[in-house]
């Protein structure tokens, strides 16, 4: 009987890193003979997964090339492509925030909205996306593709406006450049061609394989605090805590005591220790998480 297997996109570029990384809090182990090579290994035998840009990866999974893949919610719109949306993979090239595509002109151009583009050159990577914008506002300009450095083309006078992917808006401010308007968000999505979501093997698979990077994902900005409490502190510890749901309370030998286990926003953590350690808490132990499951 031959074995089944799901084909898996990886997406190669910007979102490479942080989506290993993310698979390997998730249990999956994916390694690159060098870097080259566009064939991964990963240690799940019913696993098969491939490196490719963002850019395309829907319409592979549209055309039934991959079962599924990993890609940006930009590029599923820019494609305009039919496919599965199996769950919201919320990280971003250097965060786990939504990212932005955004119109962006010279500081100095005196150019407030889109309506002031009206006959102007407008450079991108996201061409069908920003056609549609233009033409939704009734604003005729010429769209032309950009291979990269997209920022650098206003100053260098090629083009009047570009539209380009910020998370922070720092490389903007940088080559002085200022947003006038946002054409979409995109966040990192887990997506799955239709006819294969519908195999129930591989739709098993896909939302197995989708629960524990959700997992993961989630885990990422917690820590797991573990501490010891006396019976006349207990109350005021508590009170401090700002828990998943509700902290884990054990009695310990004696009676007297408590240990407590909860799940904590990583940010609080510098701020919250002190607070328990004068509210009575003891033998606190701060732990980093793989995966929260809800």
């Amino acid at each position: 009987m031959k074995n089944k297997i799901l084909k898996l996109g990886l997406p190669k570029g910007s979102l490479q890193e942080s989506t290993f990384k993310m698979l390997k809090k998730a249990g999956f182990n994916v390694n690159l003979s060098s870097s080259r090579s566009y064939f991964p290994s990963i240690d799940d035998p019913e696993i098969q997964a491939v490196l490719l840009r963002a850019q395309e990866m829907s319409r592979y999974v549209q055309d039934g090339a991959l079962d599924c893949g990993i890609t940006g919610n930009d590029w599923i719109l820019e494609n305009a492509s039919d496919v599965t949306r199996v769950t919201d993979l919320t990280y971003a090239k250097q965060g786990l925030n939504k990212v932005r595509w955004v119109l962006a002109v010279p500081q100095d151009s005196g150019i407030k909205s889109v309506k002031h583009l009206n006959g102007k050159r407008v450079a991108t990577e996201l061409v069908n996306v920003t056609k549609d914008y233009f033409k939704k506002n009734k604003v005729k300009v010429e769209v032309e593709f950009s291979w990269g450095a997209t920022e650098v083309k206003v100053s260098a006078g090629l083009v009047d406006a570009i539209v380009e992917l910020t998370e922070t808006g720092s490389s903007l401010r940088a080559n002085k450049l200022v947003e006038i308007a946002t054409l979409c968000e995109s966040t990192t999505q887990f997506i799955a061609n239709k006819v294969s979501y519908k195999d129930s093997w591989k739709r098993a698979k896909m939302e197995q394989l989708s629960l524990l990077l959700k997992g993961a994902i989630c885990a990422e900005e917690k820590v797991g605090l573990k501490m010891n409490v006396k019976k006349e502190d207990l109350k005021k510890v508590l009170a401090k805590l700002p828990a998943l749901k509700r902290p884990t309370i054990s009695g310990l030998s004696g009676g007297s005591w408590f240990a407590i286990e909860t799940i904590i926003d990583e940010k609080v953590v510098r701020v919250l220790i002190p607070a328990l350690k004068a509210a009575g808490a003891q033998g606190i132990i701060e732990y980093p998480l793989n995966k929260v499951i809800y």
